[in-house]
């Protein structure tokens, strides 16, 4: 049974209030704390550990592949080339038909994440200890608003821990929360340096340090809504520990910056609003967002915590719960965030998160056998479709044009090959590239839509040329797959401006380009 009362402090903060637990190498028990944060995951599951990014018979699969194709674009390009069609296309449809379900699930069915009310009716006294862990590095700009934020969290201060974690190295964040006016229930956590330096090394490191039944991460730029925890809570409670996390709805508060923000927000709406309750409808596993998820302790434990290896451990993570046994759930309640407004922070960001797609897609299929029995045929394939189909995209959506480009130049634009087959498959490609237009266009738009924000929802015709962006990252990820697994390209956030949020999280009914 874990702890049920806030840890004494280590040291009080100079300024009287919070609490600094500096974790430095030279501590007795610093050095194993590092340890288990790093290589903890890799000893208890090394089968899960990112560590080794790509078995050995799956770089012999990858190199044979490439010869192979290689090989018959030399020697049979029209052959290889309607081969090659033919295995994309099935892939291509099952994520249209997973968008056309999610689109008919969003209008048709209730919304999900909604069960017990608005929120838990416990008495404060009853209520669990609940750990937040808020990674940091580079952050000083931000820890006024991320203070205000947490405070705005409804939930007793008696019973809420909040763990701020720092680098050893970053000097100025470190800075910036001891000038701060920390609460009773905060501490700062500071994390030796080592590598990887990534932020699921230091989740798992501050986890050690974590009294609470139940945890959950936030971001430093985030804005939750108050109630959020105690929603929470009433789903896990409630689920006879079917459930291992409980996901928050992720949204932006700054899509008026650019045009980039704005696919931004199109994009993270349609994600957490339709197409993340579509699998869960389903049943199928749940890749985590990197923020705003809720867990059992127990359950965190139980599945050897975040791979400190891998940079879109979110992904992973949920992943990692579905082939233990648990179920994730969409709470429908928002977290507000920052996009990117620039096109290189942008790319760095998005480039980690596929290459962190990338690690996990290979970490769970080095065995497909043992993946196949523990998710079921139903899951399995739902892996495929959500992950792989993603992945595959991404790479595969720039030669279209390129392929449309030759043929308009060679005068066969728009003419089916002659052969029944190749005509087949001309035809498949064409609906699938049409009805993959279609429905991702028409999913931006209606999520934007649900959510009352009608000038939002007309940028979502803009969505292929984002696409083509996003093809760009993941091009950059592949290279940084094989050149840089684990390096971890920082996002730097601003302070949130001023009527970005005008003091309080925007209203269902509030279109956020006005």
């Amino acid at each position: 049974m874990r702890r049920s009362t806030l840890p004494s402090p280590v040291r009080e903060h100079p300024a009287g209030v919070g609490r600094v637990a500096d974790r430095k190498s030279g501590e007795p028990d610093a050095g194993r704390r590092i340890d288990q944060a790093t290589r903890g995951l890799a000893r208890a599951h090394p089968e899960f550990s990112s560590g080794t990014p790509i078995w050995r018979w799956q770089k012999m699969a990858f190199g044979a592949t490439a010869v192979m194709l290689l090989l018959g674009a030399l020697l049979a390009p029209r052959p290889t080339l309607s081969v090659l069609f033919a295995f994309l296309a099935v892939p291509f449809l099952f994520v249209v038909v997973l968008r056309g379900f999610a689109l008919w699930a969003h209008w048709v069915l209730p919304r999900t994440g909604n069960a017990g009310g608005p929120s838990n009716q416990k008495n404060d006294y009853d209520l669990p200890l609940y750990s937040v862990l808020v990674p940091l590095f580079r952050e000083a700009d931000v820890v006024p608003d991320l203070l205000d934020a947490l405070r705005q969290i409804d939930y007793p201060t008696s019973k809420l821990e909040i763990l701020l974690i720092t680098e050893s190295i970053d000097h100025e964040t470190r800075a910036a929360l001891a000038r701060a006016r920390l609460g009773p229930n905060m501490t700062v956590v500071v994390v030796p340096d080592g590598s990887p330096r990534t932020k699921p090394r230091a989740l798992n490191y501050a986890l050690q340090s974590a009294g609470g039944d139940y945890v959950v991460v936030y971001d430093a730029e985030d804005c939750p809504e108050p109630d959020q925890l105690r929603r929470a809570l009433e789903i896990l409670q409630g689920c006879d520990g079917r459930v291992g996390c409980v996901q928050a709805r992720l949204n932006i508060y700054n899509p008026r910056a650019s045009w980039l923000t704005r696919q931004f927000t199109i994009e993270y709406t349609a994600l957490f609003d339709c197409l993340l309750p579509a699998l869960q409808r389903l049943g199928l596993p749940v890749p985590l967002g990197g923020t705003s998820n809720h867990f059992p302790r127990a359950v965190l434990d139980h599945v050897g915590g975040w791979d400190p290896y891998n940079v879109t451990e979110d992904a992973d993570l949920g992943i990692r719960l579905a082939r233990f046994g648990f179920e994730v759930r969409i709470l429908d309640s928002t977290t507000w965030e920052e996009a990117p407004p620039y096109f290189g922070t942008w790319l760095k960001q998005r480039t980690r998160w596929l290459k962190g797609w990338m690690q996990t897609y290979l970490v769970h299929m080095r065995q497909p056998r043992r993946l196949w029995r523990e998710l079921r045929p139903a899951k399995f394939l739902g892996l495929q479709v959500l992950m792989g189909g993603l992945l595959l995209s991404a790479l595969v959506h720039p030669w279209f044009y390129v392929l449309a480009a030759i043929d308009v130049a060679r005068g066969f634009a728009f003419s089916a090959p002659g052969s029944l087959p190749g005509q087949a498959l001309w035809w498949l490609g064409l609906v699938n590239l049409v009805a993959g237009y279609v429905t991702g266009v028409a999913l931006g738009a209606a999520a934007a839509v649900r959510r009352g924000w009608l000038g939002l929802a007309a940028h979502a015709v803009l969505m292929p040329v984002y696409w083509l962006l996003i093809s760009i990252a993941a091009y950059r990820a592949l290279g940084q797959l094989v050149t840089a697994p684990y390096l971890w390209e920082k996002t730097s956030h601003s302070p949130r401006a001023a009527g970005a949020l005008k003091g309080r999280p925007l209203k269902p009914s509030e279109n956020p380009l006005d």
